[in-house]
Order: C-alpha cells, then structure tokens, then sequence
C-alpha cells in the first residue's frame, strides 16, 4: 500500500536532495538561528518520511508473504479436508476399489519380477506400492460383513501367495523388504480373524475361515514362519501374529487343529520349544498353542508322541525340577507345558512313552524338591497311572519308589497351594492315585493312614450331601413349577456333582472297599470303628460305590469296564 503527499503525489518519487531543497514562501523575515533551527526540522521529518517509505514497503512485502502462507495453509487445510471424506465413507463400493488396487498392484509387483529376476531394483517401488496397499486394508477389518468381497474377488488367494513371497538369490536389504511384505499379510490376517470381529458376521467369518482354510493357511504360515528371524523385533513380532492367527482361527473352528497340526505346525512348535533361546513371549505363545492342538484331540496327541513330543515336553520341564519359574509368564508357560502332557498321556500309546523316557522319576524328583512344579507333577502321575493303560506305569513308580514320596503327601496336603488354579479337591484327587493296588503298596496298614483316609472320606461326604440337597431342592421346585427333568439336565446335575468332589469321595471308598479286603482284621475293626463314631454306616460306602461302578470306563474299553464293575461288586459283598 503506499501513501500519497499532498504536494507532489506518492512519497516514493521525491528524494531527499528534493526535500533539502525546498523553499516555502517565507513572508516576513526571520532571525536566522529559527530558519536554523527549521532547516533541521525539515531535514529530521524528510528522513522520517523516508523511513516510513522503507516501512511501508517492507510491510507490503510481509503482508503479500502472509497472504501466500495463508493460500498455502487453505490449500493444505482443504486437501487435508478432501483426504478425510475421501476416508469417512466405506462401503461396498470402496472396498472393492481397494481390493482391485491390491490386485493390480500384487500382479504388477509378480510380473517386474518375473521380468527382471536377477535386477531386484526394478521391481522395489513395486514391492513398496503392494506394502502400502496391503497397510491400507486393515480398514476392511473393520466390516467382516464385507468379508465376502475378499473371497469373491480372489484376494484371499492373493494375499496367501504372497505368504510365500519369493526373497532368495536377491540382495540383502531387498531380503528383508520382502519379509516386510509377508509380515505386512500377516498382520492384515491377524485383524481379519480377531475372534471378537470374526462374531460380529457370523456368515462373512464362516466365508473368510472357508477359503483360509481351503487354501492351506496354516501350511502357508508354517512355511513363512521357517524363514524369519526373531532377532529382528519386526520378525519377532510376525511369528507372535502368525500364531494368534492359528488361535483365533481354532477358537472359532476347533474341527481346524487336526489340519492345522498336520500341516506342519506340530513340528514347527516343538522345534521352537526345544530351540535354545532366552524365554519370550513368543515361547509363551507356542506352549498356549500346542495346549490348544492338543485339547480334547486324539489325532493330535498321537502325532505328538510320533514327532517325540513327549520326550520334548519332559525336556523343557525338567529345567523346573530344582529351580522355580523366574516369572509369572514362565510359570505360564510351565503350566500350559503340564496341561499339554497330561492331556498327551489321555492316550495309551503316549503313557509308554512316558514310561520309556523316564518321565515317572522326573515327575517323583519333582515331589520331592518340593518347587512349584510339585503340584503338576503330582497332576501328571494321576495321568498315567489311571485306568488299564496305567498299569505298567503303576508298577514302575512303585519300583522307583515313589511311594515313599507320596504316602507323606497322602497324610496332609499343603495348606497353601501355589500353583495357580489349583484347588485342594484336585490336590487330594490325585494323592489318592487310582489303580496302583492299594493293599500292599500305599501303607495303609498303618492306623495313621486308615484315620487319614477316614478323614478324608467326611470331608468329601460332607461336600457331596450339602450338594445333592441343593440340587433336590432346584429338582422339586421344577416338579413344583412343572418344569420337565430331561437327559440333559440330569447329566447337568451329575456334573455338578462331581465338580462338588464326587468322584474322589468314590476313589477313597475304593480304597475303603480294598483295605478291608486286605485280610487284616486290625484295619477293618478300625474303618468300621470310625464309621460308627460319626453316625455313618456301611450302606453309605455301598451306595458311592455303586454308583461310581454304574459310571466307571468312558466306552473306549468295554472288556475294561465290565471286568473292574465285577471287580467293584466283589469288593462290597466281602465290606
């Protein structure tokens, strides 16, 4: 902006020499020291003007400045602005775009590289344009009802060929650039299949788990998992995805564990137990899934013991032998390592393999260091001597004698029981331990043993008659409300029964049934003694017994179940 004068127009066409040369129409004379004293005047206002001149036009320029940086500002602000609606809405339509994106990018990325196989830079803004894209749908995560947009236009089979990204024979940072992207499908699974997301759409999860599983997921991420290296935090943190992705997977599937673990992830897991590397969440995360493979799954528990899973477990616990876990992560990782092995031992071809590795000893030198591994240890050993299958094992642990490391167990359980979630019931359930002939072997000819056993049997029969009056009373409220007691709600009731200690209230009047069978006067005189002292009776003891005959075996071993009911009824006519 500049500032007109009202003697000769803009400032800006005077100059000083002007302005010192002026001379207005004086009239009536002055002294000289005022015309002076005017002259410095004038001089002082001619430079101040000039200076005002300089002010303006630096003003001028800062202001044009100002103006630009508030058109660049705008301009940001409505880029900015335009990105944010372009993002806000998404929808079937966007998603597609995206998908389509993917697709062309991955294809492209695929064709550079079959073209230029021995010129990797070629192809690296490729590789960087198909890691963005893949980055960018994370957002799909955020709609499973799109799901099926995924199947439909074959990105899944996309993204699972990318799980084997070919990265051999090229240079080492373009190594790791491919790694980035098979990690980067990793992650995108991992969200995909977030069981929490996977139960909003129930019917667009059920789409995505069919084609992972049709196109060999787990096979897939075995194969990317052998490549990575978890020394690299990155990698590190794609092994940890992959198996969350196996989790979340089997928890929406279980039906999926036998594949899964026949597709080499069994293997891959053992081999990532036994490696020699410092305890991480990552070794964590493997025990959990190896107890998940293993839950209630024959097939999976066979092939363990053929990949010598056994032995690996044992391996890995006996460093808990004499030292306890270091922290609550690794004692997580001990106890989903226990759970694993006792459901291995389910199966009887697992029970000799346990005997052959000389897990008994371990688990009896357990016992004895008295560590927090005691109580497993104690859990195990019920394992593998229940039953028919457990005969060998009982006979062994009796050779090494074990008993003489359990019976003072027997006598009194640990007030504080530090294995976490365990309960004293299921501490005392497998003291008792079933099936190793409890006349001659446990000791209890001795009247400590009997008055412990008797003690026992109280504790348990006061539980089990303070249960079956509750669910006498929630029987006869549904009479009362004529309510229908079916199959089902009986076998809830059972449960229940058993949760409240039932079943070992039956396997101490087994033992009740053997030692006064055991032709020693002394120990019978001493049962009925007790019995009678605290108001109970025989019949009691018969009735349990009864029961747990009616009940015993579960189908597998009918010759089993027939023989041990004849044997259980042979007992009570001689009580």
């Amino acid at each position: 902006m500049t500032t007109v004068s009202r003697w000769r127009g803009p400032v800006g066409a005077m100059d000083v020499g002007e302005l010192l040369s002026y001379q207005p129409n004086r009239g009536t004379k002055r002294p000289r020291d005022e015309e002076e004293e005017e002259i410095k005047a004038r001089r002082k206002q001619a430079s101040a003007r000039e200076h005002s001149r300089h002010r303006e036009e630096e003003s001028v320029a800062l202001e044009e400045t100002d103006d630009e940086k508030k058109k660049l500002l705008q301009i940001i602000e409505r880029d900015g602005e335009e990105e944010e609606e372009e993002e806000e809405p998404l929808d079937e339509s966007s998603v597609k775009k995206m998908i389509l994106t993917f697709e062309k990018r991955s294809y492209k990325n695929q064709e550079l590289r079959i073209k230029f196989p021995d010129n990797p830079e070629k192809f690296m803004e490729s590789e960087l344009d198909l890691n963005d894209i893949i980055q960018e749908m994370h957002v799909i995560a955020t709609m499973p009802d799109l799901y099926h947009l995924l199947v439909e236009l074959n990105a899944v089979q996309s993204l699972l060929g990318l799980l084997g990204h070919d990265n051999t024979d090229i240079l080492q940072w373009l190594k790791q650039l491919s790694s980035h992207v098979s990690i980067a499908v990793v992650d995108l699974l991992q969200e995909l299949t977030d069981i929490d997301t996977l139960h909003e759409s129930e019917e667009g999860a059920e789409v995505l788990i069919d084609a992972l599983v049709e196109g060999q997921v787990v096979a897939l991420l075995v194969q990317n998992l052998e490549r990575l290296d978890e020394s690299v935090k990155e990698e590190a943190d794609g092994v940890h995805n992959t198996l969350a992705i196996v989790e979340n997977m089997a928890e929406f599937r279980p039906e999926m564990c036998t594949e899964a673990a026949q597709q080499g992830l069994m293997q891959w897991l053992l081999k990532r137990l036994k490696a020699k590397m410092p305890f991480d969440a990552n070794k964590l995360y493997c025990s959990e899934v190896l107890a998940i493979l293993l839950q209630n799954n024959d097939d999976n528990r066979e092939l363990l013991g053929e990949l010598d899973g056994i032995d690996v477990l044992l391996q890995q616990l006996s460093v808990f032998k004499r030292h306890n876990p270091s922290t609550a992560e690794e004692q997580e990782m001990m106890e989903n390592l226990f759970d694993s092995l006792c459901s291995c031992l389910m199966l009887s071809s697992n029970r000799d393999r346990f005997l052959k590795g000389e897990g008994l000893q371990l688990m009896n030198l357990m016992l004895r260091e008295k560590k927090i591994s005691r109580s497993s240890a104690l859990k195990v050993l019920d394992h593998a001597m229940i039953g028919p299958e457990g005969t060998d094992n009982c006979h062994k642990f009796v050779d090494i004698l074990g008993l003489r490391t359990i019976f003072p167990l027997f006598m009194k359980s640990p007030k504080k029981i530090k294995k976490v979630g365990t309960t004293e019931k299921e501490h005392e359930a497998a003291e008792v331990l079933p099936g190793c002939g409890y006349r001659q072997q446990l000791g209890l000819e001795d009247a400590f043993a009997v008055d412990r056993l008797m003690e026992l049997y109280f504790k348990y029969l006061d539980a089990m008659q303070a249960a079956d009056k509750k669910i006498d009373g929630e029987k006869h409220d549904m009479v009362r409300r004529g309510e229908i007691i079916d199959d089902d709600m009986e076998d809830e009731f059972y449960l229940r029964r058993l949760d409240a200690g039932l079943f070992v209230l039956q396997l101490i009047c087994y033992i009740m049934a053997e030692i006064c069978n055991a032709n020693v006067p002394q120990i019978r005189q001493r049962v009925h003694q007790i019995l009678n002292m605290r108001g109970s009776s025989i019949k009691i003891v018969r009735h349990i017994l009864k029961e747990y005959a009616e009940n015993i075996g579960d189908g597998k071993n009918q010759e089993f179940r027939e023989s041990e009911q004849k044997r259980i009824l042979d007992l009570l006519e001689n009580f």
